[in-house]
């Protein structure tokens, strides 16, 4: 007969209400006791997915590790560049680290288990153009594909104009041609001028 552990009953019941995840200081101000919560992960509960971060065992595998990861070391941080045009799949290009943007003046996300580029952005660039798609049960904030295109024009020089002009052709290919959008983030970043004659020879 199996003795049932009121601790780690309690522990997978927060751990349940906050979609499986948690960084250890939230699960200790939850209430579950540092030595509940490793001695969960020594015994399988809940699997460590970077450092201070915990999540059920029991969930599915993640499928964007360093997504999610990044996500929640970084809530403040948005997707965005080659892992925004990688996530809207307009890209041919394979990220090696996580690219966020964070908005002038912020201090540099400390994620010591996954590789991260970060970039600041203006006010107005920084706000501009901002999802949130649900990966693996966590919210990530993630640019959208039109932006995440204008973006590259503005880094082109970091990134390489050919990626740029490579997730141009693959978003018009997608969006069948439409262009709105594109003009309107063009403008917030200020490479309209630079993307106009890409677009007018692709479309």
């Amino acid at each position: 007969m199996s003795v049932i552990n009121p601790s780690r009953e309690r522990a997978i019941r927060v751990f349940r209400e906050h979609d499986g995840v948690l960084r250890t200081k939230d699960a200790l101000g939850l209430g579950i006791h540092r030595r509940t919560l490793y001695a969960m992960r020594d015994d399988g509960e809940v699997e460590r997915i970077a450092r201070g971060l915990y999540r059920l065992a029991e969930l599915p595998p993640l499928t964007e590790p360093d997504l999610a990861t990044v996500a929640l070391r970084a809530p403040d941080a948005v997707l965005c560049l080659v892992s925004a045009l990688a996530f809207h799949d307009i890209t041919t290009e394979i990220p090696h680290a996580v690219y966020v943007a964070l908005q002038r003046g912020a201090k540099r996300p400390r994620v010591r288990d996954v590789p991260v580029r970060a970039f600041w952005f203006s006010e107005a660039a920084f706000e501009a153009g901002i999802e949130t798609h649900t990966v693996d049960g966590i919210e990530v904030r993630v640019y959208a594909a039109a932006k995440s295109v204008a973006d590259a024009f503005k880094y082109r020089n970091k990134l390489g104009l050919d990626v740029a002009v490579d997730a141009l052709k693959l978003y018009l290919a997608r969006s069948r041609g439409l262009t709105a959008e594109l003009t309107k983030y063009a403008r917030i970043c200020r490479v309209e001028r630079v993307m106009r004659p890409y677009l007018e020879a692709l479309l």
